[in-house]
């Protein structure tokens, strides 16, 4: 059975250069130390989950970094460092661009992606996007994005929660799709009036991730991280013919999914599970 797993949030504002190996090998984390545990860790994992002597749980930075804790004391919230671990990224990567939609839509999308096992996750402003994120609500509402990653993070037992990105217009990510499909990364447009096929897209993924293995194989540990495919799911209304015109034309390649017209929430989701087995995840 799979330990409870606490994302810790103080890691994100860690600089670059703090990678998750090195706070491994930091005495905080070391084997044997009695770490001291956030407020928000302590709350859960002592007052919502009820965790006693003997029980052990699990912290991550989100980042690869995997911490097992015997609790000691669930009362002074002490726990005891038996295991530090750091997962190895994936040689291909999973990203999710998801139109901003009405009805939290977006947020089911981006939390049932991250149990799946997306890496990345980008908002975007679309055309007919009938939510608008402006000003000050632009900020609040990417922190609640990051709130359901957290909890999704937690939820799958994940070590790696999903990179989160910036809201990006329809010209701003038009420009970022030329950007990434030039550095490798592929990128899936869902759209009901496409003309290629789910099968030829797997077996492209396929590919990718064939060739990406092979590479991480051949290089140290510290090599960077491999190529991404992102799926790119528009709003309740679809996305503009216009929209899907110009990501083709900047790099993208245009994909139907089956024969019935997918939800918002869910477009994201069924298009990532079949990735990930074409990839060799599942």
């Amino acid at each position: 059975m799979t330990l409870p797993v606490f994302v810790l949030r103080d890691a994100f504002s860690a600089p670059a250069c703090a990678t998750s190996a090195a706070m491994s090998a930091s005495p905080a984390f070391s084997v044997g130390s009695r770490p001291q545990l956030p407020a928000s860790v302590q709350r859960h994992a002592f007052k919502a989950m009820r965790l006693a002597a003997g029980d052990e749980f699990q912290l991550t930075d989100g980042r690869g970094l995997r911490v097992t804790l015997r609790v000691d004391d669930s009362e002074a919230a002490l726990a005891t460092v038996t295991e530090v671990e750091h997962e190895p990224q994936p040689a291909v990567r999973l990203g999710l661009i998801q139109a901003l939609a009405k009805g939290g839509r977006d947020e089911q999308a981006i939390e049932t992606s991250t149990e799946i096992g997306v890496d990345a996750v980008m908002p975007w402003q679309a055309n007919r996007s009938i939510v608008q994120w402006k000003g000050s609500k632009a900020s609040k509402a990417l922190a609640k994005w990051e709130d359901v990653l957290v909890a999704a993070t937690e939820q799958s037992r994940r070590a790696y929660m999903p990179q989160l990105e910036g809201l990006h217009t329809t010209r701003q990510l038009n420009a970022w799709i030329g950007e990434a499909t030039k550095r490798g990364d592929m990128v899936i447009v869902l759209h009901q009036d496409a003309t290629d096929t789910w099968g030829h897209i797997e077996q492209k993924a396929a590919q990718m991730a064939a060739t990406a293995t092979q590479t991480v194989r051949a290089q140290s540990a510290s090599a960077t991280a491999g190529p991404t495919v992102w799926v790119v799911v528009g709003p309740e209304g679809g996305i503009a013919d216009e929209e899907v015109a110009a990501f083709v034309q900047a790099g993208a390649a245009s994909c139907v999914i089956g024969t019935t017209i997918l939800r918002a929430s869910t477009a994201g989701p069924v298009a990532l599970t079949l990735l990930s087995h074409a990839i060799g995840r599942y």
